[in-house]
């Protein structure tokens, strides 16, 4: 049988929860998964891609145990269908916290499926309880000194909130 490769792409700027439980929901489709951290030159990101690295490997040896042998971290830049090509990726994971997501990710499933017909994207829905998160907000939680451990994963709480320290 053909092993399963799957790419799960984002900034991961910072690791949420939500994002633990699209990538633990993947586990279930995968035997492969590659979270990659898009690199942008325009974007300056809170994290660096090997603070980011860290974190998600750290956070997958704690939460998923072996399986996180499963998970390695990468970065690409550039389109997200090359960078599965060059990873021998046949499957496309992306996370839905709602409507608004669904609408958006349609429509880049599309266009990635005229690019690499070859490359599956499978939807994955939140669990209830991590609808909500976004990196965006728990940054701006931080930032402002509010209550990110419910958002977060154990390990990202203490790097954030230093991110933040005056």
């Amino acid at each position: 049988m053909t092993e399963r490769i799957a790419i799960y792409a984002g900034s991961f700027d910072p690791l949420t929860n939500g994002h633990l439980d699209v990538l633990k929901a993947s586990l279930a489709i995968a035997d492969k998964v590659y979270a990659a951290i898009g690199i942008h030159p325009g974007k300056k990101p809170l994290f660096s891609f090997e603070e980011r690295v860290d974190l998600i490997s750290s956070v997958a040896r704690h939460e998923l145990g072996s399986d996180s042998e499963r998970i390695s971290v990468v970065s690409f830049d550039g389109l997200v269908v090359e960078a599965a090509r060059r990873l021998g990726a046949s499957i496309m994971i992306r996370g839905l916290r709602d409507g608004t997501d669904l609408d958006y990710e349609m429509q880049m499933a599309g266009m990635n499926e005229v690019m690499a017909p070859d490359l599956q994207t499978i939807f994955l829905p939140a669990s209830p309880s991590v609808r909500t998160i976004t990196a965006t907000l728990v940054r701006q939680i931080a930032a402002m000194g509010g209550n990110i451990e419910p958002f977060v994963p154990a390990a990202v709480v203490s790097p954030l909130i230093a991110k933040f320290a005056k």
